[in-house]
């Protein structure tokens, strides 16, 4: 296979379209409890809103695009992930088919990025914005370097436009990148000329028209918009050390490190001998690719230091991390070297670590019962669901939980029926029909409390119901692939629609 790649780089794409595949087939063939990100995915697949919370709504308007024609359960989950991935790929490597002239060219890009931890790893564990966000990058790129290099036509400027689009819609830190892209190519008069050019218009038209619906919830919304994601950054401000602008920046300088020192590493190895001609290599492509890379950090670094962020994580600059293989494949090419020679070893280190991380996900489950490691794969919301359908009375008519990631397990056990989340769902009680309302929580973690949660029973009281035991009935279920014994409690009681 390695061999073969060299003699047909183009069977590159469809290695990752199997790895893809993998991945789907794997996440299928495990139990189907969810992450907390797919959990939030199946909850939130009932509503087609303008906007969600603290995440742009792109991918859950795909994946509520997704239910809506093929129902919710751990396939539509994972397919519109793996999709977007394959995606991301596709349109890396075309961007450095539009760079370079060599064939290998895209190989290595595809490769080298592949060696990032947010994509072979984050990606695979438990990530969905982001990688929505990683295709409109790729997709950003694409159309970006094939306006500048070709002769002027509409449709690359307007492929520009639904990329950006989209990123904003996807992760709402993407909108550095575009802004990169312009600064770097300010110096170079020949690229200069584009900003000039009628067509930035069309693209600005289809890119507004894209954003707007969800720009006016955000205008509404924008403590729900920012909140989260700026008390994340500034976690741990309080008991900081020393100023808050330079432990942002000790920060960002560390999550940054960590997202490309593999990658680095791995180039570095392969590529060894010729390093210092890889160095001092230079071409208009690494120049502007470059700038990029220093303008989205340092407007990054503003706004640390404008903020006052004090806690910046490494998957959050995964979209711009990711221009990282797409520079060294650019100084690789302009050195002149023959990457064919390192092809086969760079497919080995990125398959190694691709594969390797989604078969392991996989064999995790199993193994690791084995020496008490459970996670939320083994959390038996499908042993509890059997428990609920054999009380005698109707089913459901509506399910009430004050997590996401239990409401969104229970929404892939009872597809039909609607999950009311406290403190999200809107104004649920104009949802509810004639019948019974089950409400369920993990008894898990309220050992010794047999009551029913505070937040539950104040969305209750606000209901058309009454409960019919004010006791709750605790049931404790198998782990999915546990050990003999080990079993894991939920609580739930039924209320009747008055």
């Amino acid at each position: 296979m390695r061999s073969l790649l060299v003699r047909r780089p183009d069977l590159l794409y469809v290695l990752i379209a199997g790895y893809c595949l993998l991945s789907i087939a794997l996440k299928i063939l495990r139990p189907d409890s969810l992450e907390i990100d797919e959990s939030e995915q199946a909850l939130l697949s009932q509503y087609l809103l303008l906007g969600y919370g603290a995440q742009p709504p792109f991918y859950n308007w795909l994946q509520y695009g997704v239910v809506a024609l093929f129902g919710i359960s751990v396939a539509s989950l994972t397919i519109v992930k793996n999709v977007l991935l394959f995606l991301f790929l596709l349109f890396y490597g075309l961007t450095a088919g539009v760079l370079s002239s060599s064939r290998h060219a895209p190989a290595v890009a595809v490769l080298g990025v592949l060696t990032l931890p947010p994509v072979f790893l984050l990606a695979q564990r438990d990530l969905s914005h982001t990688v929505a966000a990683l295709f409109a990058v790729s997709l950003f790129l694409y159309g970006f370097f094939r306006a500048l290099k070709n002769p002027p036509s509409l449709g690359p400027y307007l492929l520009v436009g639904v990329a950006v689009g989209l990123g904003a819609l996807s992760k709402y830190n993407f909108v550095i990148l575009p802004a990169a892209a312009l600064l770097a190519i300010l110096p170079e008069a020949k690229l200069r000329k584009h900003l000039f050019d009628w067509r930035v218009l069309a693209s600005v038209a289809v890119c507004a028209v894209i954003v707007a619906p969800h720009a006016y919830w955000v205008v509404n919304n924008l403590g729900h918009a920012t909140g989260v994601t700026v008390a994340e950054m500034k976690e741990g401000a309080d008991s900081a050390l020393l100023p808050h602008a330079i432990q942002g920046l000790v920060s960002l300088a560390v999550a940054s490190l960590k997202g490309v020192a593999l990658t680095l590493a791995v180039f570095g190895l392969l590529f060894y001998a010729d390093l210092g001609k890889i160095l001092r290599a230079e071409s208009l492509w690494t120049r502007v690719v470059g700038r990029m890379i220093l303008a989205c950090f340092l407007m990054i670094a503003l706004i640390v230091v404008a903020m006052d962020a004090t806690h910046i994580r490494a998957k959050w600059l995964a979209l711009f991390t990711a221009l990282l293989p797409l520079y060294l494949m650019l100084k690789i090419d302009a050195a002149g070297l023959d990457s064919a020679r390192r092809l086969p070893a760079l497919l080995s280190v990125a398959g190694v670590l691709s594969v390797g991380v989604i078969v392991m996900l996989w064999a995790r489950v199993f193994v690791g019962p084995m020496i008490g490691d459970y996670s939320f794969a083994h959390t038996p919301y499908n042993a509890f669901a059997r428990v609920v359908r054999a009380q005698p009375g109707p089913p459901p008519v509506a399910i009430v939980a004050d997590d996401r990631i239990v409401a969104g397990n229970l929404r892939v056990q009872f597809p039909g029926t609607p999950i009311i989340l406290t403190g999200f769902s809107p104004e649920p009680e104009r949802r509810l029909q004639a019948g019974r309302i089950l409400a369920a929580w993990p008894a898990e973690e309220r050992k010794g409390r047999e009551e029913i949660p505070p937040r539950i029973s104040a969305l209750l009281q606000l209901m058309p119901v009454t409960i019919a035991d004010a006791r709750p009935t605790i049931v404790s279920v198998p782990y999915n692939a546990g050990r003999p014994g080990d079993v894991y409690a939920f609580a739930y009681v039924w209320a009747d629609v008055r």
